[in-house]
């Protein structure tokens, strides 16, 4: 068990979300699932309350929680790519019933905020040469998602 987990507190679709979740990420599963009990005043008895789960090896929790709060975008989760395929695929999965944010930000149809960032942007914003960081950025500013092409190029000069 990891000290801290991301716990992230939905109206009703928790169930649905982390169902999702796990679809898009390789070494996932639910870990555990607690359901309201028959005298509660919260939840329906019965229902799926809170659900533990791994992406990737990384714990959370998710709890139906009722419409008392929202997700929004000052908290996110940076996902590393290693390539285009991988940026495609989840930028593509994330967008369905999402909206897209400048700078391979992305909003998922649960309300939920993701990075989908190429692992190389690390490698090009950290170089010696401020030249080639500048036009990195001016490259990546004008993107909602990434494209590891341009931003090799802006690189490259």
């Amino acid at each position: 068990m990891q000290k801290i987990s991301p716990f992230l507190w939905f109206d009703s679709e928790a169930e649905a979300a982390v169902t999702f979740y796990l679809s898009l990420f390789e070494d996932s599963r639910i870990t555990t699932t607690l359901r309201y009990p028959q005298n509660s005043t919260i939840g329906t008895p019965g229902s799926v309350m809170s659900l533990g789960f791994e992406l990737a090896g990384q714990e959370f929790m998710a709890l139906n929680g009722g419409p008392e709060f929202r997700f929004n975008p000052a908290i996110s989760f940076y996902v590393h790519c290693e390539d285009q395929a991988e940026i495609d695929r989840l930028w593509d999965a994330l967008l369905d019933g999402g909206e897209p944010q400048q700078c391979g930000w992305i909003t998922d149809r649960f309300g939920v905020t993701w990075q989908i960032v190429p692992t190389i942007l690390d490698t090009f914003l950290t170089d010696e040469d401020q030249d080639k960081v500048q036009r990195v950025t001016e490259a990546f500013l004008k993107m909602e998602k990434f494209d590891i092409p341009t931003l090799e190029a802006a690189y490259a000069g």
